[in-house]
């Protein structure tokens, strides 16, 4: 919903949750979300995958990962592309390869720039392991689906990872039929 331009600045495109946006989510979550501000990606069926949180749950406690990976499915295949290893690859990578590292700190500076601007938590912890390691796919997927590509390197790749997984015959969300042809 996103896209990065030359200069490297990014244009969100961050829709605004419906009543039937938050009903899915509470079905996938299990719950219903905490600090929604809007759907930052949908999948291919329309299905919010991705959400932007506030900075601050409702209750004041921080909450940093301003992009959310809501799908069960997408989070299925990221665990085990991470538990396979690959955030162990993709850091040691970051400290042999200087122009990634370059880039993957730039990724953090937007982050941070992007969190700050609905609210300054006063910290410079992004998400997901940024700057200097990677400690969370979900987080840079997340990122990654709500930027567009080009932000963040390591964010694409495990996107690119990912291949059509979630492009699939059905929605990735757990729907009942009935939610299903309304989102067609």
């Amino acid at each position: 919903m996103g896209h990065a331009d030359r200069g490297g600045a990014v244009a969100l495109r961050i829709a605004p949750a419906t009543d039937d946006d938050v009903a899915l989510l509470t079905r996938e979550l299990g719950r219903p979300p905490r600090g929604l501000l809007g759907v930052a990606y949908r999948c291919d069926h329309g299905v919010p995958a991705v959400v932007q949180t506030a900075p601050r749950l409702p209750d004041g406690t921080p909450f940093p990962t301003l992009f959310y990976l809501c799908c069960s499915v997408l989070n299925s295949a990221i665990g085990r592309m991470e538990a396979g290893g690959l955030m162990r690859e993709m850091t040691d990578e970051l400290a042999v390869d200087p122009d990634l590292a370059t880039d993957y700190r730039a990724a953090h500076e937007q982050y941070l720039a992007l969190r700050n601007g609905i609210d300054d938590l006063g910290i410079a912890v992004t998400a997901g392991g940024m700057p200097d390691r990677v400690k969370c796919l979900h987080v840079l997927v997340a990122h990654s689906l709500a930027v567009g590509r080009g932000v963040n390197p390591l964010g694409d790749r495990a996107v690119d990872m990912l291949g059509d997984y979630f492009r699939g015959a059905v929605p990735c969300a757990r729907l009942d039929p009935i939610d299903t042809r309304q989102l067609r």
